[in-house]
């Protein structure tokens, strides 16, 4: 039941967005050619997809999504581990982390472009870095915020490494390193989107970046709408393995 009532609220927002949309249309003195109705917008995604250039796009940004955003959560997660268990280490490394934190992905491009070429790589790098710090400190501060009780009871069992971190210490501080993961998921794909607007050839931003070329908002439209679907279905996707995750730990009903 509620899943159904979660759709209906994304079904009526989309559609009050929509109605917005056609609003502003309806009274805007712009040329159709520079803002494009709804129906214009529809028209040229209809047409893309009976191309063939939209699915192939899309499967081109997933994989290049699903390539830096895994591996960025994995090693992210395994460092934030180590570093948690390490608090003084973390003193001296935290400062530089604090540092690079604050830096647009993107500003990194040209030295991305220098060290890799132009292509996947690029675009998969930025999409790493992007969701590299947010998962790396929510991290650290999970496993450094978990009740020491947990690890008192562990020593009392014999429990020891590595099936303390993975047994007590792992499930313990998941929830909040969720929280950090899923943070990490809408600043990827964000900059996914970015880093092929600059370094690829292929995939959704560079078809956005295609679009502006030739004077075609409507696909332009049509593509920023998909975009912001795709990011609707993975944070819905990542919720619902989150649930079941904390489920099987005991930590959801």
């Amino acid at each position: 039941m509620k899943k159904w009532i979660s759709l209906k609220n994304i079904v009526v927002s989309i559609a009050i967005l929509i109605l917005i949309w056609q609003v502003l249309y309806s009274v805007s003195n712009y040329s159709s050619a520079l803002f494009p109705s709804p129906r214009m917008a529809f028209a040229a995604l209809i047409e893309m997809a009976q191309k063939g250039i939209l699915f192939e796009n899309i499967r081109t940004s997933m994989v290049r999504f699903a390539a830096g955003y895994i591996s960025s959560v994995v090693i992210a997660v395994l460092l934030g581990l180590l570093l948690g268990r390490m608090p003084r280490v973390f003193q001296y490394v935290n400062p530089a982390l604090q540092l690079l934190r604050p830096i647009s992905p993107t500003a990194w491009m040209p030295f991305i472009v220098l060290l890799f070429g132009i292509g996947d790589v690029p675009a998969i790098v930025i999409i790493f870095i992007a969701a590299f710090f947010p998962v790396l400190l929510s991290t650290v501060s999970a496993v450094g915020g978990i009740d020491p009780l947990y690890l008192k009871v562990s020593q009392n069992y014999g429990i020891t490494q590595p099936a303390l971190t993975w047994k007590v210490i792992f499930p313990a501080a998941f929830p909040q390193i969720a929280n950090g993961i899923h943070l990490a998921l809408g600043t990827a794909w964000i900059f996914l989107v970015a880093g092929e607007m600059v370094g690829a050839q292929s995939g959704l931003g560079y078809q956005i970046i295609d679009a502006r070329n030739n004077i075609r908002a409507d696909v332009l439209l049509a593509t920023i709408f998909v975009i912001g679907l795709i990011g609707i279905l993975l944070d819905g996707l990542l919720r619902l393995l989150e649930k079941r995750i904390l489920k099987a730990w005991g930590g959801a009903a």
